[in-house]
């Protein structure tokens, strides 16, 4: 643990169907206010869906008309996400070649490729490149150091956060803007996650169509957006006064390597990415405070994650919370909005409380918050994310007051 630089959160920005902003982001988890709607897929009306789509999105004021038209809806989401956490942090205090960008997403352009199919244009390619997000974002803040993409499905996000603060540590960027986006909102894939029997198609009221750990889940919402944090060195945050989130104390990734799209049903590699992520916090598992739950709904993935909390912290032993049952699922954006959402917590001193939970699965021996947050101490708070491919990935926050 010595040697390693600290890590503060400094600044925070989002895009998505639950709030344009962290405080509107919040508001809507504080109050259990789910972003679903019914949602027309595709332009004949056929494909309706519950889903998680951002109203009124305008990216005027962050990109030309031209640079719009030479990015997917995503990277426009990203930028402006990004942007936003830039000067919420009070900009960027270090030289160009000092800085990094780190982005996630599982899906790329994929809005533009669909669009694109059997009339690409010039710019088709640059649109779906999953490292558009990370360009633009670098292009925009000046930033020339390391500029990466993580596409690891749903852990992208968390991935590329955890990356960052490894980029920190290592002494490679001593300001790194990280975070996740994806715009999956296309015919083609909803109707694959619907055929597969991992999402919502159809519900009586969609404001109560994801509901993670509830007896009667059916799978999860779609969701599109975009959350970036700026990650800093502790020390010169300090130095220059910076507001300060929470530190970014900790990161753990393992693989499953059990199946394609099913977690390995006892949680193993969840557990095991868990305690890798406390451990290098430096910290253990009876001082964490609250658990932000990967939890998407889906019977598969909450029972194995459901094991694996109880498995590591004994059961009901800490408070958990699923923020998808308000901002759906955004794929690789939803580790990344989470971590924003665990940022948030630890800052408010709050575990938000988890929507649409009417009867816990009593499979799921958990301490899911409901109906209203709930106070909890200073100490670690941990975010998970865990995606088809086996992919786990975990970070830990906790106060900048110890």
């Amino acid at each position: 643990m010595t040697g390693r630089h600290a890590v503060a959160v400094t600044g925070l920005g989002v895009r998505c169907a639950a709030g344009a902003t962290p405080a509107a982001l919040w508001d809507s988890l504080a109050r259990c206010r789910p972003a679903t709607t019914l949602h027309t897929f595709d332009a004949e009306g056929t494909v309706v869906y519950p889903a998680c789509p951002m109203p009124g999105f305008d990216p005027a004021g962050y990109l030309t008309p031209k640079e719009v038209r030479r990015a997917d809806r995503s990277v426009q989401m990203a930028v402006c996400a990004a942007a936003d956490a830039v000067t919420d942090a009070g900009g960027l205090h270090v030289a160009p070649g000092r800085r990094a960008v780190v982005t996630g997403t599982g899906y790329g352009g994929v809005i533009s490729q669909e669009n694109g199919i059997g009339h690409p244009d010039v710019l088709y390619a640059p649109r779906l490149m999953h490292n558009a997000g990370a360009y633009w974002i670098s292009a925009g803040l000046g930033i020339t150091g390391p500029s990466l993409t993580v596409s690891t499905a749903c852990a992208s996000g968390t991935h590329a956060v955890g990356e960052g603060l490894q980029m920190i540590r290592a002494g490679c960027a001593d300001v790194v803007v990280a975070g996740g986006h994806d715009c999956p909102l296309t015919p083609t894939t909803a109707l694959a996650f619907g055929r597969a029997g991992a999402m919502v198609t159809e519900c009586e009221d969609p404001a109560a169509a994801s509901r993670p750990f509830d007896a009667g889940r059916r799978g999860f919402v779609l969701a599109e957006g975009a959350a970036f944090l700026v990650l800093e060195r502790l020390d010169l945050a300090h130095a220059r006064g910076a507001r300060i989130y929470a530190t970014l104390t900790g990161y753990g990734r393992t693989s499953d390597a059990h199946h394609l799209t099913a977690p390995h049903p006892d949680g193993a590699g969840a557990r095991a990415c868990m305690e890798q992520a406390i451990a290098d916090a430096g910290t253990t598992a009876d001082a964490v405070t609250h658990v932000n739950a990967h939890g998407t709904g889906t019977e598969l993935n909450d029972l194995a994650e459901a094991h694996a909390i109880a498995a590591l912290f004994g059961p009901r032993a800490v408070p958990v919370t699923a923020p998808k049952a308000v901002t759906g699922h955004g794929l690789g954006l939803a580790g990344a909005l989470e971590a924003v959402i665990t940022a948030l917590s630890v800052r408010e001193g709050l575990a938000p409380p988890t929507a649409c939970l009417t009867r816990l699965d009593p499979r799921c021996e958990l301490d899911v918050v409901t109906a209203e947050p709930r106070k909890i101490p200073n100490g670690p708070v941990i975010s998970n994310s865990f995606a088809f491919g086996g992919h786990n990935a975990c970070v830990v926050f906790d106060s900048p007051h110890g």
